[in-house]
Formats: C-alpha cells, sequence, structure tokens
C-alpha cells in the first residue's frame, strides 16, 4: 500500500482537465507527444509537462522511439488501477471529450492516408524495397518452419501487400485470405497469386486497423512488416486476436528497436521497431500468449537493423 503523500500526489496527478483529457486519449491507444499535442491544441511544452507529471505518478507510461517518444496508460500498479477507474467514467457525451475524439479520428485518418499514398507509390518495388535492409529468406524460412506439417483451415495475412506472405505459405493453409487498404498492392498481390497458380488464396480491399469479423475465425493470423506503421500497435493486435478461434496463434515478423531516423521521415514508419518488453505487455492485454521469439540480424552493419519472429497464441485455449 502507498502512503498518503504518495496517493494524495496520484490524484493530484489526475485530477486537472488536460490531464484527464490526456489519460482519455491515451486509453483509446498509443500516442505520440505530436500527436496529443495536435489533438488537444496545445503547445508541445505544455502537453510535454502534463505527461511528466502523469508518468511520474505512475498513470502513463513512455517509451522514447529515437527522436518520438509514444505514451500508453500504465499497464500495473496503483497509478494503472487508477487511471482505469478513472478513464471508465469519463462521459463519452461531453463536448470536450467529443471534440478530442473527433481530431483523433481525424488525426488517424491523416496518417494511414500518409501511408496509403506511400504505398501506392512503391507497390510496384515494394518486394525489391523490404529486401535492402532485411535477412528475408532467413525470416520467410523460419516462418514457414513454425507451420511446417500443418494445413490449417484458414490463415490470414493482415497488411499482405504483395501478397509474399500467402506464396510463401501456402502449403500450409487450405484456404488463404490477405487483406490490405492499398488497391495498388493488392493488383500486385493477385497478379502474383495468379501467376503462382494458387486458387486457394485470396485478398480483398479492407482497413486494418478496423477489421470485418466475418472475416474469421482464423486458425492462423500473419502480420508480416505491419505494426511499425501504426502509432499503436497493440490495438492493431487486439483487433488480430477478435479474428482467431480459440487457440488461434498469430505470427508477427517486425523490426526489433531501432534508430533509423529516415524510416520515419521517408518510408511512413511510424514506430522505431517493436520491443521484446512491448510485444510481451500488448499481447498480454489482448488476451494472447507469446510462445516464442527469435532474432535475426542484418547483413548491413551500417544499418544495424534486426528483424524480429514472434509466436503468439491465443489464451483462450483448449487443452
Amino acid at each position: 500500500m502507498s502512503g498518503l503523500s504518495d496517493l494524495v500526489g496520484v490524484l493530484k496527478a489526475a485530477g486537472e482537465s488536460t490531464r484527464l483529457r490526456l489519460l482519455a486519449l491515451l486509453a483509446d491507444g498509443d500516442h505520440s507527444v505530436k500527436d496529443l499535442t495536435e489533438i488537444l491544441d496545445q503547445s508541445q511544452p505544455r502537453v510535454s509537462r502534463h505527461l511528466k507529471l502523469l508518468a511520474d505518478a505512475g498513470l502513463v507510461q513512455r517509451h522514447a522511439e529515437g527522436a518520438w517518444a509514444y505514451y500508453r496508460l500504465a499497464p500495473e500498479g496503483q497509478g494503472a488501477e487508477l487511471a482505469r477507474w478513472l478513464t471508465a467514467r469519463v462521459d463519452s457525451t461531453d463536448a470536450e471529450r467529443r471534440r478530442d475524439q473527433e481530431r483523433q479520428a481525424q488525426l488517424r485518418a491523416t496518417q494511414q492516408a500518409l501511408a496509403a499514398d506511400y504505398f501506392a507509390q512503391v507497390a510496384e518495388s515494394w518486394d525489391l524495397l523490404r529486401t535492402l535492409h532485411v535477412p528475408e529468406a532467413a525470416v520467410e524460412g523460419a516462418v514457414l518452419a513454425e507451420m511446417a506439417g500443418r494445413s490449417v483451415d484458414l490463415l490470414v495475412d493482415l497488411g499482405t501487400g504483395t501478397g509474399r506472405m500467402l506464396e510463401v505459405l501456402a502449403p500450409a493453409y487450405r484456404r488463404g485470405v490477405g487483406v490490405d487498404s492499398s488497391r495498388e498492392m493488392l493488383a500486385v498481390a493477385r497478379s502474383r497469386l495468379a501467376a503462382a497458380g494458387l486458387t486457394n488464396a485470396q485478398v480483398r480491399l479492407g482497413d486494418i486497423a478496423a477489421l470485418d469479423p466475418a472475416i474469421g475465425p482464423a486458425d492462423v493470423i500473419v502480420i508480416h512488416q505491419v505494426l511499425h506503421y501504426f502509432d499503436d500497435p497493440g490495438r492493431m493486435l487486439a483487433q488480430a486476436r477478435r479474428l482467431l478461434k480459440p487457440g488461434g496463434e498469430i505470427l508477427i515478423v517486425d523490426f526489433a528497436p531501432h534508430q533509423l531516423e529516415f524510416l520515419r521521415a521517408d518510408h511512413a514508419h511510424r514506430r522505431l521497431g517493436l520491443s521484446r518488453e512491448q510485444m510481451n505487455g500488448w499481447a498480454s492485454i489482448a488476451g494472447l500468449d507469446v510462445l516464442a521469439m527469435r532474432e535475426f540480424p542484418g547483413d548491413s552493419k551500417d544499418q544495424g537493423l534486426t528483424v524480429c519472429l514472434w509466436r503468439l497464441q491465443d489464451r483462450s485455449r483448449t487443452d
């Protein structure tokens, strides 16, 4: 139990209108300082001061990524319990709260549009771009090994891009569905799957940040080099979990934490890699267990990119 002075400090940190608005926004998912300044229409120093008070009180958690910092509600502790209790009681019809949510939705839509524009520009050369800094053959081999000897009813590839994972994993599923929000990417994917004669795989246009539950239930979901395009990968992971059968699995391929800011500036990346700690936290909140994690260091010492492969399982599995 905390002392009275500590509890008073936590209550003071939460008991201010802007800080309560921040808590409510972070209850909706991770946000950068830049995001929050735009949503609240306040200066960066002011928002940063409020966030520091909340972090010092244990109500939120800060994660630095290069020149940016992301915030989320604290995952555990008395501050986390109070933050969840408070945000659950915020009136969704309050005028200020509604404005914040509208600006939040507009910001996310803008960010997704920027990413879509980027994907449209690079669709034809996407697979080449992916090989520049990543040991792709080794990673693809490891993903295929995870499915070795299996033939699942339904495999769903979220953010399928050019359909490469559907092609690589074709021996492991009876039906494969790829989902992507880029029409240009899907045009390449359809051509690729047709050339490979994969009649048991299809791709469809869809928003992977707001998944249609009718796509599932899936035995296996693949999320290959997708989560770093989202400000809040945990929110995306929770969406994906809803498509799983009880005991279903998710295979995630993404970068380990790095400092390559040009990927954010020039290639629409929102997160500079995902850490083991972050993935464990997001998975736990989503009702998933991390069964395994492997790392694949990049070939280029100058770039220093490492790719990670996570295997997650739905916690509601029946033994």
